[in-house]
């Protein structure tokens, strides 16, 4: 099998909940996905995708997606895309970072792996723990009243865990009102509920140790991405009574490994895009297993493409150390594939068919911006 033609698509996905509000006065109402269709010899297609959740996230934005991708497609020609790890490593000697451009290519790459063996990517990944995996909400910052209705929404809809969304400046009412946000979604915490109190590097070592003052006692929660450098994170790790897990700071192996080297953190948020795709992702979740810690699986955004990804890798981390995975396709109101995994109760299983187990709409993503031939 070798790959013989790559495309790519521009698709805008609206955000669903109207304006998604983010720390530092970030605002979001669209992403802009680039989405991959890799097609081999044998007429096989694979699909990847990878959305960055605007340019101000992380280092990521589309036009550099879209960019890195079409200096990094002409070099898969004629490869074998069931190597994955061959493709990754080619990946990396032609561009020096740009994970996210990696990423959708190498998600198309293991969706045809998968098509070509007629096993489920989770499978080949190391295979499904066959328990199901809980849903956990993007809750973005709002009235204190108004996002306890969103948590509550949520739960409603069978999600166990929920991401609650701070960091407020204080000419907007500061660690004040971030506490009040945490109280008020917290109120209504049901039994099996997990909550992530998400920063998004929002925070200073000073205005976390002011939020932690105004906390009651007893609110069980984890504090995620507090601080954007290292060395603020440390300090808001050795001041904070609760556990701490890194996101926009742990992209790569190296990170995670200095994470744990410092002991900065209880775990982390497996992200498959900023990751680089799936094979590497893969690496690091084994990576976070050797040193014990607790993993959400998630993407930064994206539609059922990005969503199925998600849920194949989640699927084989150890049910002990997986905490929750997104939704992404939830955030977004156009559906690009058809993605059904198995929902049972208390969350959802990857489906048992070939590679992602997607069917995509090919009518929603018009005309490629690009295609590379063999």
């Amino acid at each position: 099998m070798q790959i013989s033609k790559i495309d790519l698509f521009q698709v805008d996905l609206p955000y669903s909940g109207g304006v998604y509000h983010l720390s530092r006065g970030r605002t979001y109402e669209t992403f802009d996905a680039s989405i991959v269709r890799v097609t081999a010899d044998d007429g096989t297609v694979g699909w990847g995708e990878s959305t960055p959740f605007g340019s101000t996230y992380v280092a990521a934005h589309a036009g550099g997606t879209r960019a890195a991708i079409e200096l990094l497609a002409p070099m898969l020609l004629g490869r074998d895309p069931r190597q994955v790890d061959r493709i990754s490593e080619l990946m990396d000697e032609t561009l020096l970072g740009h994970n996210d451009a990696k990423a959708a290519l190498d998600i198309a790459c293991w969706d045809l792996l998968g098509k070509s063996v007629g096993l489920p990517v989770c499978e080949l990944l190391g295979g499904s723990t066959n328990i199901p995996l809980p849903l956990i909400s993007s809750i973005h910052t709002g009235e204190p009243e108004e996002m306890r209705a969103r948590v509550a929404d949520h739960r409603a809809r069978g999600y166990l865990g929920h991401s609650i969304k701070i960091g407020t400046a204080d000419r907007d009412g500061g660690p004040a009102v971030d506490a009040e946000r945490i109280v008020a979604c917290l109120a209504d915490r049901q039994p099996g509920e997990w909550f992530l109190v998400d920063a998004n590097t929002g925070l200073s070592p000073e205005t976390a140790r002011r939020l932690f003052s105004l906390l009651p006692d007893g609110l069980d929660f984890v504090l995620e991405s507090p601080c954007a450098t290292w060395r603020e994170t440390l300090a808001v790790r050795k001041a904070s009574p609760y556990p701490l897990i890194l996101d926009e700071l742990a992209t790569n192996d190296d990170d995670l490994i200095h994470a744990i080297e410092l002991d900065i953190a209880d775990g982390f948020g497996l992200k498959v895009s900023p990751a680089g795709g799936l094979t590497p992702a893969r690496r690091q979740r084994d990576i976070a297993r050797a040193a014990g810690l607790i993993m959400t699986v998630q993407d930064t955004v994206g539609s059922d493409i990005s969503y199925a990804a998600v849920v194949h890798l989640g699927a084989t981390v150890p049910a002990d150390l997986l905490r929750c995975v997104l939704k992404t396709s939830d955030m977004v109101t156009l559906t690009t594939a058809k993605f059904e995994p198995l929902e049972v109760h208390g969350g959802v299983l990857p489906p048992n068919l070939p590679g992602l187990g997607i069917e995509v709409d090919e009518s929603v993503l018009g005309e490629p911006l690009n295609s590379w031939r063999r």
